[in-house]
């Protein structure tokens, strides 16, 4: 008698897992994700932003040295790479990966640090996604703090998705949280502010596309102002926005 096989693949995977942790917390979410052999072997890919201490937090406390992986484009603020070395070692993190863009390619596609002002998309490639892929190899997934109250391409955003170019799963433990969500976490846990914040700066990314966002504006509207782009391009793949395996 045949036996009818089993879809192990990712898609499915994802899809039952977004059923089944629908009403979890993202405590639980990230727990299960960190010791399921069906999300395999994570990083967390953290930005050390306005809102990154909450999911440093966690991982900090649930599994100290979970890979932490960190891009340093060289171009972020000098507050932000402050930030990150106290952060990191008040948090006691126990495998921090700090990546930085190819010196050659800097050197052949950006010489003078100005690409960004003629071509931010092909700068964020080269400064952040290469590196990133590169930085993900022998990973099974990787572990994001984006959230559906950003908005955007981010308003249907789920705790697991399918990454379908590279295989790999993208977990979103905070996926569901508000933005007061946030801040009762940070409070109730005595976690420092990314000092930017208090100066207007509620969405922290490299220096020269990150401006002071005005009261009433979206909290990413200083992220490459004046322009249609919302997103550096880690998230995406040829383009669009990855987000894939929903179950609706």
């Amino acid at each position: 008698m045949l036996q009818s096989k089993i879809d192990t693949s990712l898609p499915t995977r994802v899809s039952g897992l977004n059923e089944w942790y629908r009403l979890n917390s993202a405590t639980a979410v990230l727990r299960h994700a960190l010791a399921s052999p069906e999300a395999g072997k994570l990083a967390l890919v953290s930005s050390f932003g306005a809102e990154s201490v909450v999911l440093l937090h966690m991982i900090s406390v649930l599994k100290r040295d979970t890979p932490v992986i960190f891009l340093d484009t060289e171009m972020l603020f000098a507050e932000t790479l402050v930030y990150q070395q106290e952060l990191a070692e008040r948090l006691g993190l126990k495998d921090l990966r700090i990546i930085r863009p190819d010196p050659s390619e800097v050197a052949k596609q950006d010489p003078n640090a100005d690409l960004h002002q003629s071509d931010t998309d092909a700068c964020c490639t080269m400064r952040k996604t290469v590196p990133l892929q590169y930085a993900l190899q022998g990973f099974d997934g990787w572990i994001t703090g984006r959230k559906r109250y950003h908005g955007g391409d981010r308003a249907a955003l789920d705790f697991f998705e399918t990454e379908e170019s590279t295989g790999r799963m993208k977990v979103n433990p905070l996926a569901h949280w508000t933005r007061e969500d946030v801040q009762t976490y940070m409070e109730e846990n005595r976690l420092p502010r990314h000092p930017l914040v208090a100066q207007g700066y509620p969405s922290i990314g490299c220096k020269p596309c990150t401006s002071r966002v005005a009261a009433g504006e979206d909290a990413r509207a200083g992220r490459w102002r004046g322009t249609e782009k919302s997103e550096c391009g880690i998230h995406f793949v040829n383009g669009k926005p990855v987000r894939t395996g929903e179950t609706a």
